[in-house]
């Protein structure tokens, strides 16, 4: 122990850049023969170092990539961006995201861009609506490792690579079609370029990257301006001089390239938008700029609609989806403390970033999981130095088996439970997403991750606790990629559902469809028409009516069944099952009800959910 009862291996490996910008000066030629010397000796160590940053580059590849292509888009959120996406190809405006007939307002259009391209590029629409979720977060890994490598030195930035790798929310949405890991890419790129700019500066390359990846950020998802909160504990480390900090001048015109590589990001998206809108200017237009400018983002978050949680959320959040790094917490607050009481600038930062962004969601009453998911790389960042003496102790040696012990003995009790003792709970689980006589598969695929999960506490035991750790969650999601998602997707898909409509109507029948999902256009092949996603249902059901009789013996409807009544006869409609829970139900102009002819539906006689915020 030194003095104080500081414990040496929870102290950062260095005090100094481990990478500094520029090779130090040649000695005198009186000494080039040591010169040699030291570099026959570095020679070894930077081979293992690259060696080791490839591994780790081939082992997220694989942990994270494997499994694409075996699963269509499932709800909530994928099938909605992949049918954006699927417009934008087949319609040849990028610019204008639709959903349906609607202009989709709710985000911009990059990461359905993204996703577009990715199909451009791969021929193949189940790679190509994961693909960009990939991409981003094996670039916020090298992102994360990078900057580690360069503040603390190369290994502290593989335990920052592999803290990242491990951690549940990271994983889990990286192997998603959701536009989070995309967003978290850009604000972890804003991030490292303003930390390469104040710690290991000045840098005004890394700066102006940081504000151009912050632009980009906003116009994925609008929060990329959140990487700016990173000046605030930035100004305060300079005023009461922290250690660590870059000698960085107050000139303007370097500072005003910022902003100008902000705003010239910004600028990729909504000049061409406001030309277009000047161009087809119409109340739509006019719509779709007023929600996605202010009600998607200011009044969305100062009145949010949905997705209400308590203002202690997040730290669930922290404790269950961070997991295993936030199991690491009892040995990382007291060690950021003493960092933090140093003045060392390379911890306040990431921390109080993390911090603020956490705060920020907080305030209001709309949360989900993933709106602080930006967050983690920088808190893995501030974590990464202590980790390796943090698993040097008994005690977290022992939290970690007993982690990988707990997930593997109740994975080996689900699947017990399932398949032995037939279990009530798990019987309404298959039948809620339709596994039918698939459920037996899934369940012995719980089996083996608990049985694998197990073996590795085995096998590596308490002292190569971390071992054990890495190896059983990558058994887990190797299995969940390529062999359970793929059956959930496959037991929930609509594919059924489509193939009994393309039975009964024929190759040469028109379909539409009222009260729809997002998955059910992205499942036919066949175009099929809309009359509006987040239209009420009971104008989408008059819509479809007028449009029957313009062609009454081929024009076909498929409907949601809670619709129907009082316009829709239900015995002269077809059953074509339940898919997701829900009643479809198929039928021709003969059943609508004299009274609804000519779309004549009265407002209110129809179960009515369209154009309700909350279903978005």
């Amino acid at each position: 122990m030194t003095q104080g009862g500081e414990t040496p291996d929870l102290l950062p490996p260095t005090t100094v850049d481990a990478f500094p910008a520029q090779a130090p000066a040649a000695e005198p030629a009186a000494d080039g023969q040591r010169n040699v010397s030291s570099s026959a000796q570095l020679a070894p160590t930077l081979r293992r170092e690259r060696l080791e940053r490839w591994l780790l580059l081939l082992g997220a590849l694989l942990l994270l990539g494997l499994g694409i292509g075996l699963r269509g888009p499932t709800p909530s959120d994928e099938p909605r961006f992949a049918l954006v996406a699927h417009q934008m190809v087949a319609s040849g405006n990028w610019l204008i995201p639709h959903r349906g007939a609607d202009w989709y307002s709710d985000k911009p259009p990059t990461f359905m861009a993204m996703q577009a391209l990715s199909y451009v590029l791969s021929g193949h629409w189940w790679v190509a609506f994961l693909l960009p979720s990939l991409l981003c977060s094996l670039g916020t890994l090298w992102l994360v490792y990078d900057l580690a490598r360069r503040l603390w030195g190369h290994r502290v930035g593989l335990w920052a690579g592999l803290a990242l790798l491990c951690t549940v929310q990271f994983v889990f949405q990286a192997r998603r079609g959701q536009i989070d890991p995309t967003v978290t890419f850009f604000v972890t790129l804003a991030n490292y370029g303003l930390l390469r700019h104040f710690l290991l500066g000045p840098d005004w390359r890394a700066f102006w990257l940081g504000c151009f990846a912050a632009g980009l950020g906003v116009i994925t998802k609008g929060i990329g301006v959140l990487a700016f909160l990173l000046l605030l504990p930035w100004l305060l480390a300079r005023r009461q001089q922290w250690r660590h900090l870059s000698a960085i001048e107050w000139r303007a015109l370097p500072w005003l390239g910022g902003v100008a590589a902000f705003v010239a990001a910004i600028a990729l998206w909504l000049v061409p938008l406001l030309f277009y809108v000047q161009a087809h200017d119409s109340v739509t237009a006019r719509n779709y700029l007023n929600d996605i400018f202010f009600n998607q983002t200011v009044h969305r978050y100062v009145h949010p609609w949905n997705s209400f949680q308590p203002p202690w959320f997040y730290l669930e959040v922290i404790f269950t989806s961070w997991l295993p790094l936030s199991l690491a917490l009892p040995g990382l607050l007291p060690a950021w403390r003493r960092s933090l009481r140093e003045r060392d600038a390379r911890f306040l930062l990431p921390l109080a970033w993390a911090v603020l962004v956490i705060v920020f969601f907080s305030l209001t009453r709309a949360k989900r999981d993933v709106y602080i998911m930006p967050a983690l790389p920088l808190l893995v960042l501030a974590a990464a130095p202590f980790l390796e003496g943090i698993m040097q102790r008994r005690w977290a040696q022992w939290t970690a088996i007993g982690f990988v012990l707990v997930l593997g003995l109740a994975s080996l009790g689900i699947g017990a439970n399932a398949l032995l003792l037939h279990s009530a709970s798990a019987a309404r689980f298959a039948a809620a997403r339709q596994l039918g006589d698939q459920a037996p598969r899934l369940w012995w695929m719980f089996v083996a991750m608990g049985a694998w999960l197990v073996l590795s506490v085995l096998v590596f035991r308490r002292r190569r606790a971390a071992a054990a750790l890495l190896a059983g969650l990558s058994g887990v999601w190797l299995v969940w990629g390529l062999a359970a998602a793929p059956l959930l997707a496959r037991a929930s898909s609509p594919a059924p559902l489509v193939a009994r409509v393309e039975q009964a109507i024929g190759p040469d029948a028109q379909l539409a469809l009222v009260a729809w999902k997002e998955e059910l256009p992205l499942a036919f092949e066949r175009k099929v028409t809309d009359f509006g996603f987040m239209t009420p249902w009971h104008s989408q059901l008059s819509e479809s009516i007028r449009w029957q009789q313009q062609g009454p013996a081929d024009r076909w409807v498929l409907i949601l069944a809670d619709v129907m009544a009082p316009c829709i006869d239900r015995a002269a409609t077809l059953d074509m099952g339940v898919t997701s829970g829900r009643d479809w139900r198929l039928y021709r102009l003969d059943a609508v009800a004299p009274a609804c002819r000519d779309g004549n539906v009265p407002v209110g006689a129809v179960e009515d959910w369209g154009g309700i915020d909350s279903r978005r």
